[in-house]
């Protein structure tokens, strides 16, 4: 089992140094740094010895802490099959906020598997999560842009160490798009060049599928848990991302292609957490 935990830990930073490789050898477009906060609150509740169900609410503020972004409700499921290993099932609803409307639309469903290896030594724990996502979007959208049903698998390493009610730990995530857009165009060597009056199928452009497969989020986080009793607990972190998308700006007919840009930029959240346990 720890061979295979640490055979697993090796491939995941070798994927790591690759794709940033990959991703510094393309030309992107840079977006404007911004920073924003989260705040949730968690009830556990465990049911029998290393099963566990719990309930998340959390709301998060983006727009350098300007404007809310959304709330996003999480209902958990997870064993602990034994010290090396546990796994989670999770239903995620995720009600973004408008603020041209001043109302919540376009909500999102999200179901998760989760599962997580670890070892310990001492008061030092290393763990490897693996969680692959379905999300399905709500509402009216441009299909040619974006899935309806998206999958993502991610992968994060988490470093922590305990000292009485305090642990302090790090992590670090990749996460990968499974089913991105692969388009059909033109392409100069800088820019996408777009026949106008081309139709959905001709030479000037056309969406072949949704099987692209890239990374498009590498996320770091370092926080502090702090243990106030056997029921209470606090934490505050601070996260962040730095998101590589791929984005597609089609009309809606699917019959011009009016760009495609590879974007990158840094997003970063403070974030606290209050979590009560029974």
């Amino acid at each position: 089992m720890r061979r295979l935990f640490k055979n697993q830990i090796v491939i995941v930073l070798y994927i790591i140094f690759v794709s940033i490789v990959v991703v510094n050898a393309q030309t992107d477009v840079n977006l404007e740094p911004e920073f924003g906060a989260r705040v949730s609150v968690v009830v556990d509740k465990k049911i029998i010895k290393g099963l566990h169900i719990s309930l998340e609410e959390e709301a998060r503020f983006n727009n350098n802490f300007k404007g809310f972004q959304r709330l996003q409700t999480t209902l958990d499921l997870s064993y602990k099959v034994n010290n090396y290993f546990k796994s989670a099932l999770g239903y995620t609803l995720i009600a973004p906020y408008s603020s041209s409307s001043s109302s919540f639309g376009n909500c999102r469903h999200r179901v998760y598997v989760d599962a997580q290896g670890s070892l310990k030594f001492g008061g030092f724990t290393m763990s490897l999560k693996e969680r692959f996502q379905w999300t399905h979007r709500m509402g009216d959208f441009n299909e040619f842009q974006n899935p309806r049903n998206s999958f993502e698998l991610k992968s994060r390493l988490t470093f922590k160490y305990k000292v009485k009610r305090f642990t302090p730990y790090f992590y670090f995530e990749i996460r990968n798009f499974l089913n991105a857009p692969v388009i059909c165009a033109n392409y100069d060597g800088t820019t996408y060049l777009t026949d106008s009056g081309s139709e959905k199928g001709e030479p000037g452009w056309f969406l072949q599928s949704f099987k692209g497969i890239y990374i498009n989020r590498y996320r770091s986080s370092l926080g502090l848990d702090i243990k106030i009793n056997k029921q209470n607990e606090l934490s505050f972190y601070f996260l962040g991302d730095y998101l590589y998308d791929k984005v597609v700006d089609a009309n809606s007919e699917g019959t011009k292609l009016k760009s495609y840009t590879k974007e990158k930029g840094f997003f970063g959240s403070i974030g606290a957490e209050y979590k009560f346990s029974f």
